[in-house]
């Protein structure tokens, strides 16, 4: 299964230098899982730049794979693991939808560069 971070889809619908990267996990929807809270990031940034239309099509996409639920299970969890690696709620949440799922998270944010269970590429620039 896969996971992959906001950044990571973001770069793959701009077609941006490591989308390549990316493709193979976002495009195996069977193993795709979605966390909720990537949906609100990557809606939110591609309002702000774009239009509704294309931000909608790209939740579209996301959609194709199963969407994670933020549950209190998994927010007490995430809320653990930010206390324990110092991540940000989203990066906390993001991770351990991936952990308690037994899923690869994909990713350009250096944050997540050194931890366990995640790929990582640097960001170009």
């Amino acid at each position: 299964m896969n996971v992959v971070d906001s950044c990571g889809w973001l770069e793959y619908f701009a077609d941006g230098p490591n989308a390549d990267f990316f493709a193979e996990s976002i495009e195996a929807t069977e193993e795709l899982l979605v966390p909720s809270l990537t949906l609100f990031e990557v809606f939110k940034r591609i309002l702000q730049q774009r239009t509704e239309a294309d931000a909608l099509r790209s939740i579209a996409l996301m959609r194709q794979g199963h969407v994670q639920d933020l549950t209190e299970t998994l927010a007490l969890g995430a809320a653990r693991l930010s206390s324990e690696l110092k991540l940000s709620l989203a990066d906390s949440i993001i991770l351990h939808t991936a952990r308690a799922h037994g899923a690869v998270l994909w990713s350009q944010d250096v944050h997540f560069a050194d931890i366990v269970g995640v790929r990582y590429v640097a960001k170009p620039g």
